[in-house]
């Protein structure tokens, strides 16, 4: 199957690359460019596509409030988060826009290509960076860098199960899972569970959340 990409930066030479770089892949097809994100949510109206590559910091209309609108508007639509910035209020206001992936620009073709694959399937998919910060938010541990207190706050982070005693300690970790981005078959391999059981789990921990996506799963996690 084809996944249609819409490409959304406010710098034309980074437009013009992502462009280049995603038709080289052969399942993906970029089916529109917007500069910012008034004009994001004008193409996804007019191209309907699989996946928006979204960057944060833009003139006019920004990427999170364009975020919001297209997942409100259009919740078949995934938008995968392609930003120069790391910083933790970045990603917790993607996240609670609605965001179901997290990349830096330093993502290679592979890495890109990979990430829009996983968000159009439905899963949610965090760059290295990003994930480390959310280990340690949901460790509870220490601040992940200089000004964390969006993700981990001055002080140690209560710890999951003590956020939601609705869950058992199995879903607990498999929401702690969810959270560092991995699939299914990947929490069944460190869970030495059957991928069914997984799934199993991953519905109920959504259901007692009362999140539909990971995505959303993981901004319930960063309130």
């Amino acid at each position: 199957m084809t996944i249609r990409v819409l490409v959304v930066d406010d710098q034309a030479i980074v437009r013009d690359g992502l462009v280049t770089v995603l038709s080289l892949v052969p399942d993906l097809q970029v089916v529109g460019q917007a500069a910012d994100g008034a004009q994001a949510i004008a193409a996804v109206e007019r191209h309907t596509p699989d996946v928006v590559l979204m960057d944060l910091r833009m003139p006019g209309v920004d990427g999170p409030t364009a975020t919001a609108r297209i997942v409100a508007e259009h919740p078949g639509v995934a938008v995968l988060v392609l930003t120069t910035y790391a910083d933790d209020d970045s990603i917790v206001t993607a996240l609670r826009a609605g965001a179901r992936g997290y990349l830096t620009k330093d993502a290679g073709r592979t890495e890109i290509a990979t990430a829009v694959r996983a968000v159009a399937s439905g899963q949610s998919t965090f760059d290295a960076t990003v994930g480390a910060r959310l280990v340690a938010r949901l460790a509870g541990g220490a601040a992940a860098g200089a000004g964390s207190a969006a993700l981990a706050g001055a002080d140690p982070a209560p710890s999951l199960g003590a956020r939601f005693p609705e869950l058992t300690p199995r879903e607990v970790d498999v929401l702690e899972r969810i959270a560092d981005g991995r699939t299914n078959p990947q929490i069944a391999a460190e869970l030495f569970l059957t991928v069914p059981t997984v799934k199993s789990y991953v519905n109920q921990v959504f259901a007692k959340l009362g999140v539909r996506t990971r995505a959303e799963a993981v901004a319930r996690v960063l309130r």
